[in-house]
């Protein structure tokens, strides 16, 4: 763990945050107030997925919603 005060992390913010990445790293205020600076890892969102190739156009899409979206006469009885 690294500590800095607040002035030398001031000047050196860049160098400060590559070690964050790595460990924690202390920052102290005159005042006698201490932080701590940590990398926070971003979760993925679940919608996050590759996308995919297909030869399917966007009116072959739109039919199949359309299809997918009719009423079959046959159901209703």
């Amino acid at each position: 763990m690294k500590a800095y005060n607040y002035a030398d992390a001031r000047k050196r913010l860049s160098e400060v945050l590559d070690i964050a990445k790595n460990e924690e790293v202390l920052i102290k205020r005159r005042g006698g107030e201490t932080f701590s600076l940590v990398l926070k890892k971003s979760s993925r969102s679940p919608f996050d997925i590759p996308g995919i190739t297909t030869k399917a156009t966007t009116d072959d899409i739109l039919a199949a919603v359309r299809e997918s979206r009719s009423i079959d006469p046959k159901q209703e009885q």
